[in-house]
């Protein structure tokens, strides 16, 4: 079965907590301090491998989850790294929160490996906390937590041309033809289940990739059918390939059926009806005597006059497509080359709930600590070099209760307040 989207749990390292320690060695009396720093947890990445085309994978597996930083030790040791989660998916795949449907990331083009979500950091050993004021420092930063998200995996296959139409109008032979596909081929609808890739090689060896999108009808974009499986695969396509059975062996009309799949193309994304399009109008090979010309007359007046040419080809004799790849290389060549990359919407390193706690905590006479994922986020983006970077630090201090609880644990002029690698003397204003 054909998988082009998923939704996954995520979830990286928790940091190693600081060891608490004291040198123990003979005939040294006061050896200090020697606790190691925690080990930081492991990221969660994701990675292209070229290898895949489906989500096929993560229909099985649907968590993943990477490894504990591991606690510091004594004699100064560091606690061992968590190991990174390595997560592949195929070119094209798009990631996104699940909760609000926003893009974290387009893993395509160059964007070929990206750290989702970081693992927490390891809690620094008390060994770092000595001073010449506290020498017997009694405290070990905990490591900081880790981060989990559920994420929807989404594949928008990466084409230059996206093939649409209804059933049975021979998109399937058109791509046997003109590609190196071998799309499973028959005489009844929705033959194809999942989107089919080729490559179009042209004598001048400017080709380009087509993908033929399966199961059209009307009411795809509201979940008839098979197309509203598919309508994400065409978002990145440049130009679009419109074919109908000019034929209407099935006795439908080609007008109203190129007028149909457009409503469902502009109902699901009105962006989709910007892209040029081209109008390919098939199974000429059926035609007797004037048909041909009659029907190709009456698309080329309905059409045309918009700037939709109208090419009359044979999928099977190959009649006509010749002329209708170059047309399409000469449209490609005039419209802009940039990639079509879904844009960052997301962006799980600002995840710090307001609700995460503040840890105040006298740790010996005199000095205090501050921390937390929120003062954390807080010291990275405030200059404290600079008054009005210092003015809003004292903002945060006071508007969450954090100068309350230091007075409350008996703070006074002169004690000092430590934040992470930050030190403060505490005066009181």
């Amino acid at each position: 079965m054909f998988a082009d989207h998923a939704k996954i749990y995520i979830r990286s390292g928790k940091g190693g907590d600081g060891h608490v320690s004291f040198r123990r060695e003979l005939f040294v009396a006061a050896g200090g301090p020697d606790g190691g720093d925690g080990g930081k947890g492991g990221n969660v990445i994701f990675e292209i491998d070229e290898g895949l085309n489906t989500l096929n994978d993560f229909r099985h597996i649907r968590k993943y989850i990477a490894g504990d930083g591991e606690p510091g030790g004594k004699k100064k040791c560091h606690g061992a790294n968590g190991n990174d989660k390595i997560v592949k998916v195929p070119p094209g795949t798009i990631i996104k929160d699940a909760a609000t449907g926003k893009v974290i990331t387009d893993m395509s083009f160059e964007n070929r490996r990206e750290v989702i979500l970081k693992g927490g950091k390891g809690g620094k050993g008390n060994m770092n906390f000595a001073t010449p004021t506290m020498q017997v420092p009694k405290y070990a930063q905990p490591g900081q937590p880790s981060q989990d998200l559920e994420v929807l995996l989404e594949l928008k296959v990466i084409a230059d041309v996206g093939l649409v139409g209804f059933p049975n109008v021979g998109k399937s032979t058109f791509l046997s033809r003109v590609t190196n596909a071998k799309p499973k081929i028959a005489n009844y609808h929705f033959t194809t289940l999942n989107p089919n890739l080729g490559v179009v090689d042209l004598e001048d060896s400017r080709g380009f990739v087509i993908a033929d999108i399966p199961g059209l009808i009307e009411g795809a974009s509201e979940g008839i059918g098979l197309g509203h499986e598919f309508l994400r695969h065409i978002e990145r396509t440049k130009v679009i390939i419109h074919m109908v059975d000019a034929a209407s062996t099935e006795g439908r009309d080609p007008i109203e059926d190129i007028k149909i799949i457009n409503s469902e193309l502009k109902a699901y994304n009105e962006k989709l009806m910007n892209l040029p399009q081209v109008i390919a109008a098939n199974k000429t090979d059926v035609f007797y005597g004037d048909e041909e010309e009659t029907v190709v007359s009456v698309l080329r007046d309905e059409f045309e006059k918009d700037g939709i040419k109208v090419f009359p080809i044979s999928a099977v004799s190959g009649k006509g497509i010749k002329e209708l790849l170059y047309y399409v290389r000469e449209m490609l060549d005039n419209i802009d080359d940039t990639p079509v990359v879904f844009e960052k919407e997301f962006f799980p390193d600002t995840l710090v709930s307001e609700n995460e706690p503040i840890i105040v905590e006298k740790v010996e006479d005199g000095v205090f600590i501050v921390e937390g994922p929120r003062i954390e986020k807080m010291l990275g983006y405030t200059n404290l070099d600079s008054e009005k970077g210092f003015g809003f630090f004292q903002k945060f201090m006071r508007e969450n209760g954090i100068i309350e609880e230091l007075e409350k644990l008996g703070i006074t002029d002169g004690d000092t307040v430590k934040m992470y690698d930050l030190q403060f003397d505490y005066y009181k204003s």
